[in-house]
C-alpha cells in the first residue's frame, strides 16, 4: 500500500504502537457479537506468513451469519473474494517471525556489490471483532532488523493497518488507516520484513491505483514513514445500481539522504522529496447480468510536496468493465482521460509588455505561477483467477504518482503477477513478478537529476508447515533499479544500473486463533 503533513523532528518509536495494541486486546473481552466478514488473509509476499489456521464458529437463533457481498461496486475500494469464503467469526492472533538474509546490496549502490547479513525479528498480533453492523480489524507488526553494513546497526520495523466497518440495509461505510515506519521501501517481496504498501494485510483493497503512497523501488536504507488514510461509502439505490464515493490523504517522510558510497563516490547526496496527496473519487455502477457490471468514476488528486513550489492536481475519468465469477474469476479493465496542471514558478515584470531582462525601475519583478496543462491516458486492468490448485493474479495500472521520493511527481506504468501453489498438504511454492516505470513530472533541486528510472524484480519461495504452529520459508529475489541516460549526463564516469539479490530462510510462528465470541 505509499505523506501528511512535514514530520520533521519526530520519531516514531515502537512503544508507542505496542501500548496501543495492547489497550485494544484489552478492549476486545468477549460480549454479545454478531459474526461477519472473512478470515484472516494471508500475504502476497513471498516469505509471508501463510493464512492461520480458524476456529468453527457455531450459529444459532441468535447468533445467525450475516449475508457476503461477494461482487462489490467496481468503483468501491473492496476487492470481491475469489477464494471460497469461510465462516466469520471474531479472534485474536498473535505470531512471530525470525529470519536471516544474505543481501548483496541493501544500500543499494549503483554499479558495485558486497555481500552483508540482515536479521530480523518480528512480532505481529491480529484482532477482529464482529457486531451485527459493525466490524472491527486490526493488524501490527513491530520488530528490528540488524545490518551488518557498517554505521547502520539495528532498525525498527512498524506496520500497523486499521479497518473499521458499518454496515446497514443498503450499504456500508468504511474507515481505514494504514501506517508503516521502515528503513527501506519495498515494492517486491520484502525479504521478510514488514510490508509498506498499505492497507494490504487486512485484505485485497483496490486502493493502489490512485491512493497508495507506496514506494516503488527500494532506494537505499533512509527511513521513511508512510500513512493513508480513508473512508469510503457504497450505497445501493436498486438491485442493480450503486453509488460510492470515497476521500483519503497520504502522506510520506524521509529521514536522511542517501549518501555517495565507494562503490561509486562520484554520485551526488540524494535528498529525497516528502510529499502528501489529498483523494477524492465518485462512481456510479450499473449490474448487467449475474457476472457483469460496468461503472463510470471521476477521481480528483492534489499532490504537495515538502519544497512550496513544488505541487500539482490531476482529474481523471474513467470507464469500468467488470466480469466476476464468484470462487474462480475476477476480470476488470478501465481507461479514460486525466487532466493534470502543473504549476511551475515565474518571475513577471509589472509592466507584462516588457519581457524580464528589460524591466528597470521603475518596474519591478514579480513572482508568478505559469500552469502547464497536461492530457493524458490514466488506466488499469487486473486478473484473478483460481485454478484448482493455484491462484493467480495480473494487473497493469497507470496513473500519477508522488514520485517515491525521488521525483516530484511521476507518470507510472506498474505492472505485477503473482501466484500461490499448494504442493502437498505440508509443502507450498509462490511467486512474485513485478515492473514499474516513473517518469518525471516536475522538474526540482532535490530528488534524482534523471528523467525516469525502472525498478523490476523476479522473487520466488517455499513454504513448509511444521506440526500445527511452525512453518519454515525460504525466498530468492533479484531487484534492478537503473535509471535513464540523461542521470549521466553531467560526468564521464558514471554508474547507473543497481543490482540487489536477497537470500532468506525464516521460521514462522502462527499458533490457533483465540476465538472473542
Amino acid at each position: 500500500m505509499s505523506e501528511r503533513q512535514k514530520l520533521s523532528g519526530h520519531k516514531v518509536t515502537p512503544g508507542i504502537w505496542t501500548l496501543g495494541l495492547l489497550a485494544v486486546a484489552l478492549l476486545a473481552t468477549p460480549g454479545v457479537w454478531a459474526q461477519d466478514t472473512s478470515t484472516p488473509p494471508a500475504s502476497g509476499t513471498p516469505d509471508a506468513t501463510p493464512q492461520s489456521q480458524e476456529p468453527i464458529p457455531a450459529y444459532g437463533q441468535e447468533n445467525p451469519p450475516p449475508p457476503v457481498v461477494e461482487n462489490p461496486p467496481l468503483s468501491g475500494i473492496d476487492l470481491p473474494n475469489v477464494e471460497p469464503h469461510a465462516a466469520p467469526l471474531s479472534y485474536i492472533q498473535p505470531g512471530a517471525t525470525v529470519s536471516q538474509s544474505l543481501d548483496t546490496n541493501p544500500e543499494t549502490s549503483l554499479g558495485g556489490q558486497s555481500a552483508y547479513s540482515v536479521s530480523r525479528a518480528i512480532g505481529s498480533v491480529t484482532l477482529q471483532r464482529l457486531w451485527s453492523h459493525y466490524d472491527l480489524a486490526l493488524d501490527y507488526e513491530g520488530g528490528a532488523a540488524y545490518y551488518s553494513l557498517r554505521g547502520e546497526g539495528f532498525k525498527a520495523l512498524q506496520q500497523m493497518d486499521f479497518n473499521q466497518k458499518l454496515t446497514w440495509k443498503r450499504g456500508e461505510l468504511n474507515v481505514r488507516e494504514s501506517f508503516s515506519y521502515l528503513p527501506e521501501g519495498n515494492f517486491g517481496a520484502a525479504y521478510g520484513s514488514t510490508g509498506s504498501t498499505g492497507m494490504q494485510s487486512l485484505g485485497s483493497t483496490g486502493v493502489a491505483p490512485l491512493l497508495s503512497g507506496s514506494i516503488l523501488g527500494t532506494e537505499g536504507l533512509v527511513p521513511r514513514v508512510l500513512d493513508v488514510s480513508m473512508a469510503d461509502v457504497s450505497e445501493y439505490l436498486s438491485p442493480k445500481s450503486a453509488i460510492t464515493v470515497a476521500g483519503g490523504y497520504a502522506f510520506t517522510h524521509f529521514y536522511g539522504s542517501l549518501q555517495p558510497t565507494v562503490a561509486d563516490p562520484t554520485v551526488s547526496p540524494i535528498t529525497f522529496i516528502g510529499s502528501s496527496e489529498t483523494f477524492a473519487q465518485v462512481g456510479y455502477n450499473r449490474i448487467l447480468s449475474s457476472h457483469t457490471q460496468i461503472a463510470v468514476m471521476y477521481a480528483y488528486q492534489a499532490f504537495n510536496f515538502n519544497y512550496s513550489d513544488l505541487a500539482f492536481h490531476s482529474n481523471v475519468f474513467q470507464l469500468v468493465y467488470g466480469h466476476r465469477i464468484s470462487g474462480r474469476l475476477d476480470f476488470l479493465i478501465g481507461a479514460g482521460p486525466q487532466l493534470t496542471d502543473i504549476g511551475t514558478p515565474s518571475v513577471i515584470c509589472s509592466d507584462p509588455t516588457l519581457p524580464v531582462l528589460a524591466c528597470l525601475p521603475p518596474d519591478t519583478i514579480n513572482p508568478t505561477t505559469v500552469t502547464d496543462h497536461r492530457l493524458g491516458i490514466a488506466g488499469r486492468v487486473r486478473l484473478r483467477y483460481k485454478f484448482p490448485k493455484t491462484f493467480v493474479q495480473a494487473s497493469y495500472d497507470r496513473y500519477e504518482t508522488s514520485g517515491s521520493g525521488l521525483f516530484a511527481g511521476s507518470q507510472t506504468d506498474l505492472a505485477r503477477v503473482t501466484l500461490d501453489r499448494p504442493l502437498t498438504r505440508i509443502w507450498s511454492v509462490s511467486g512474485d513478478i513485478g515492473y514499474s516505470r516513473n517518469s518525471r513530472l516536475q522538474a526540482s533541486s532535490a530528488g534524482v537529476d534523471a528523467n525516469s528510472y525502472q525498478f523490476g524484480f523476479v522473487a520466488a519461495a517455499a513454504h513448509r508447515q511444521i506440526g500445527h504452529n511452525f512453518h519454515a520459508f525460504a525466498s530468492y529475489q533479484f531487484n534492478e533499479l537503473a535509471f535513464d541516460n540523461s542521470y549521466c549526463s553531467t560526468t564521464t564516469v558514471c554508474s547507473r544500473i543497481s543490482n540487489r539479490e536477497v537470500l532468506t530462510i525464516g521460521l514462522d510462528w502462527t499458533p490457533r486463533p483465540i476465538r472473542l465470541d
